[in-house]
């Protein structure tokens, strides 16, 4: 089920769109049942930009007592203080600083920075981690949000929450979409699909 959640800046902003993609994963769960759905076996997923949706909206799943199978997260973009270049990857940029500075502050506003950011915005903002659904991470170490990627997942695995990450060598954001024939976005795009294979 593709939830189609309000998009920033102009239909909503901060929480809201991990409210929309919560409120979708939880129509699908009462509706299991006449859909012919496993309720054991509901994943949240998002890449690039959903991705702090699909996070923000897997720390609602917890917060408030709803069960959530997995998190299967592809580049996701998960932290709103992620401004400063990178010199050494900024000729490979397929997603550069000026476009997460844009889509930050289409979904953050003012807040872009702030020391109070909600993590279900931001989800790189989040202090506790332990209790959220295990998750399969996947990142190209020419991506700007390769550190953040590698930072969520070893916060989670310091939580003791089961976490499955890749970073791919010499790829940037979106690779596989570039170069769907290359050996890297094809194992990419294998792994992607046994992890939700696994659930």
């Amino acid at each position: 089920m593709s939830v189609g959640y309000r998009r920033a800046p102009d239909e909503g902003t901060g929480t809201t769109l991990a409210e929309d993609v919560f409120a979708g994963l939880t129509w699908l769960l009462g509706h299991a049942g006449e859909l012919g759905v496993d309720p054991a076996r509901v994943a949240v997923m998002g890449d690039s930009g959903g991705g702090a949706p699909a996070v923000g909206a897997a720390i609602l799943a917890r917060d408030r007592g709803v069960a959530l199978a997995r998190q299967i997260l592809v580049y996701p973009m998960l932290d709103d203080r992620n401004q400063t270049p990178d010199p050494e990857r900024a000729p490979h940029l397929t997603w550069t600083y000026d476009d997460n500075y844009t889509a930050w502050s289409a979904v953050l506003g003012d807040q872009l920075g702030a020391s109070d950011v909600d993590p279900v915005a931001a989800p790189a903002r989040l202090e506790n981690y332990k209790g959220l659904a295990p998750a399969y991470i996947d990142v190209g170490d020419l991506d700007i949000f390769r550190d953040e990627d590698i930072a969520y997942a070893q916060n989670l695995a310091r939580a003791g929450v089961p976490v499955e990450l890749h970073v791919h060598p010499g790829v940037p954001h979106g690779w596989e979409r570039f170069a769907p024939d290359a050996k890297s976005a094809q194992r990419a795009m294998a792994d992607r699909a046994r992890a939700v294979a696994s659930i």
